[in-house]
Parts: structure tokens; C-alpha cells; sequence
């Protein structure tokens, strides 16, 4: 998170620096609160590692939810965010050891399809949620694998404005794990929205019931989705620590 006051200091070289593990903080992004627009209770902004701007963030906007509960701005009471994805709302439970958010509504391009890359054919689920999913179900994963296959994908001529890519296993009715690659932040141990994504795909194929167990390296997460494949997630999130800046 960064301050309102700070923000208007921030570039996407400035974004780079910040988010860099060895000469900086070391981040997935950086998450900046907006002027709410009319209908909504706040807003965010959210910038990738690699300093492009990003629609939506499913454990950015758990991560903002219970920066807004740490600062009295919010209690139990459900509330809404706008994010360049489209407007959520969010409720903070457990006295702030779990937020819950609705991410909206998976949008499928259609059918699975079938995309040529190196490695050959690769068949894939393309939906979005605000922003953009390629789900590929696997029998087997790996992070070597999401490293080789993520690359190729995220910006693969089907996808002109890149893609997140989910590698999935089907565990069970319930339950599924996935390996991933991140548009604009590569190799990934966890991420909500492509949780959400790959929940989504796992139950129009038929292989997942609606309330299932998403497992990452990262973690899991809980998510729901309804017969009309609006998304609901709910997992925590925690303060590690805070700073402040001593300069450029």
C-alpha cells in the first residue's frame, strides 16, 4: 500500500524500483487508494511489478480491505471498491483475520481453444474478470512448468494485451490446485483473481462443484461460484510492515 500523499509521486520506473526484491521493497505490485467515484465507497489503483497498470487484484483488494479495517475506515459492514476492472464489494470478517470479496462475474470468449505454442497444441479456457485468464488443465503441474508455459502464453498472439495464465489440477469435487504465471509480474506463488479464473473454468468443465478449495504455493483460498458464475473469495490477509520513505 501506498499513502494518497505519496502517490502522486509514483511512475512506472518508481513502481519497478519499489517491487524490486533486491534493490528495493520487494512486492507482486503496488496498491494505491483513488477518489471514490460516485456509487462506490473507495477506490484503488493497482500497478504491476513491471509498472503497467492492472484492472483487478483479487489479494490486492484483500490486502486493501483490511488496510482500510487496521485504519478504522471500515468494520464489518460490507462496502465497495471501484478498480479499473469494474466495481467489488468487500467485507472484512473475523475481526479482520478474513476478508471476503465478491469479484464479479467470469465472462468465458466461448469454447475451449486450442493455441500452437513451441511446446505444441496446449488447449486453454479464455474468460476475464476485469481482467484477463487463460486456464490450462493439466493431469501434472510445476513451477517449472509455469515458468516455461507462462511466458509463451502471456503474450501470445491471442492475447494482444497479455493474459494471467493458471496452470490447474483437479484434485477433487472441491478442490483444485494451480501453478502461476501473473501478466506483468511472472511466476507467482499466489493470486485471487486467478483463483477465481481457474474455479470458474473448473466448474464449467464440470470437474468442480460451486464452493471449492483453491490451492497455490502461496496458500489457499475459498471460492464460491454461483450457478451464473459470479465469484465470491474469501481467504486472509496480514500486515508484515510498514516504512517510509527516506527520499528518491
Amino acid at each position: 500500500m501506498v499513502e494518497p500523499e505519496a502517490a502522486g509521486a509514483l511512475t512506472a520506473e518508481r513502481v519497478r524500483r519499489l517491487c524490486d526484491r533486491h534493490f528495493g521493497v520487494g512486492a507482486d505490485g503496488v496498491l494505491v487508494p483513488e477518489a471514490a467515484p460516485a456509487g462506490s465507497d473507495f477506490a484503488l489503483a493497482i500497478w504491476n511489478p513491471d509498472g503497467s497498470a492492472a484492472e483487478k487484484s483479487g489479494n490486492g483488494l484483500r490486502i486493501f480491505a483490511r488496510w482500510l479495517f487496521d485504519r478504522g475506515q471500515v468494520r464489518s459492514a460490507p462496502f465497495t471498491v471501484a478498480t479499473r476492472g469494474g466495481r467489488v464489494r468487500c467485507q472484512v470478517r473475523e475481526r479482520g483475520a478474513r476478508i471476503s470479496v465478491e469479484m464479479g462475474r467470469a465472462v468465458f470468449a466461448g469454447p475451449d481453444e486450442t493455441l500452437a505454442l513451441p511446446d505444441g497444441p496446449l488447449r486453454v479456457s479464455v474468460l476475464s474478470l476485469g481482467n484477463p485468464h487463460c486456464v490450462v488443465a493439466l493431469d501434472e503441474i510445476s513451477p517449472a512448468l509455469a515458468r516455461r508455459l507462462g511466458p509463451q502464453l502471456e503474450t501470445h498472439p491471442r492475447f494482444p494485451e497479455r493474459t494471467n495464465v493458471q496452470l490447474m489440477k483437479v484434485l477433487e469435487r472441491r478442490g483444485i490446485q494451480l501453478e502461476i504465471w501473473e501478466r506483468g509480474a511472472g511466476y507467482t506463488l499466489a493470486s485471487g483473481s486467478s483463483a477465481c479464473a481457474a474455479a470458474a473454468a473448473a466448474v464449467r468443465a464440470g470437474a468442480c462443484e460451486g464452493d471449492l478449495t483453491v490451492s497455490m504455493p502461496g496458500g489457499s483460498l475459498a471460492i464460491r461460484v454461483s450457478p451464473d458464475f459470479e465469484l465470491t473469495m474469501e481467504g486472509p490477509a496480514e500486515k508484515v510492515f510498514e516504512g517510509e520513505s527516506a527520499g528518491s
